[in-house]
């Protein structure tokens, strides 16, 4: 054997070898996905489609009927109306807020670490956390704060009214959830080749034009990502509901996560919860691939 076709049999092996220490250092974390996922997910459907209330050993089962009864339940509709709108919201704003800050951000050349890490500060507590600190602000300064004002709506708390209690939720979700988006988007902007930019300048084109047709192609990886994982978080959104409102006033802030913990934990229907969370499940599916699907195409100068 000549030692040019030695060459690529040597070759071969050693990226086989590659591939193999690979696999196996991603085989832990492929046991653990399957078991604690995929395995379990596949449980929760079985018993979506029982009468299992999570305690009984016994139960029948019952088909389709859990799943009828959550899609003709005024209640979950509701529910899963609050989440969309919330999640609308939350995306639109957590797309906006990041981006104005991570471009604002770029620009800074001294102190810039510092200012990257006080942004990121609020994503390091947790949501229990950050919700019963806003809570205490919301009944505490904020109605001193509207009666200094005069103004009416913020005399009292706002997670007491109705009309202004998603709002307060939703501005302490954006408040937490804008660091990770910030830190990502300032990723994105470093990966902006600058030789395609001062192109564009010298072509006549305006900072927008710019912007629009070499910035926002470069981006469009970092906005599936925000996209998704923010219409992710706002319609499963749990924490601050439960520790701010708890659903209230009435049920003006009861959205799909919480109604589900509702029906296994204190109503005691937990193939209802499960058959809830099952759809949910396809909801978040269905808006991440319409998500990637709208953005899949966009190149450069497009």
């Amino acid at each position: 054997m000549s030692r040019n076709e030695q060459k690529p049999t040597a070759g071969k092996k050693k990226r086989r070898r590659k591939d193999l220490v690979m696999f196996l250092f991603s085989l832990p974390t492929l046991i653990l996905y399957t078991v604690f996922f995929l395995i379990t997910m596949l449980i929760g459907v079985y018993y979506s489609f029982t009468n299992w209330n999570g305690i009984s050993p016994k139960y029948k089962f019952v088909g389709f009927k859990n799943y009828i009864n959550v899609l003709t339940d005024s209640r979950f509709r509701t529910a899963l109306l609050f989440n969309i709108g919330y999640t609308i919201a939350l995306v639109v704003l957590l797309v906006v807020i990041p981006l104005i800050i991570a471009l604002a951000l770029n620009r800074i050349k001294r102190f810039s670490t510092l200012f990257r890490s006080v942004y990121f500060i609020p994503a390091v507590i947790s949501m229990v956390t950050v919700g019963l600190i806003w809570n205490e602000l919301f009944y505490r300064a904020v109605p001193v704060i509207g009666k200094a004002l005069g103004i009416g709506a913020l005399s009292s708390s706002p997670l007491g009214n109705p009309k202004l209690a998603a709002a307060a939720i939703l501005l302490v979700h954006v408040w937490q959830g804008c660091a990770i988006p910030t830190v990502l988007f300032i990723a994105g902007l470093q990966s902006v080749p600058k030789d395609l930019l001062e192109a564009a300048t010298i072509d006549g084109a305006g900072s927008w034009a710019r912007f629009k047709n070499v910035t926002i192609p470069y981006l469009i990886p970092v906005l599936n990502m925000v996209i998704i994982t923010q219409a992710k978080a706002g319609l499963t959104v749990f924490d601050y509901i439960k520790v701010m409102t708890n659903g209230g006033p009435g049920q003006a802030t009861e959205a799909v996560g919480l109604l589900i913990f509702r029906h296994a934990i204190n109503e005691g229907k937990f193939s209802r919860s499960v058959a809830e969370s099952m759809i949910l499940f396809v909801v978040v599916g269905i808006v991440a691939a319409i998500s990637l699907r709208m953005t899949s195409d966009k190149q450069v100068g497009d």
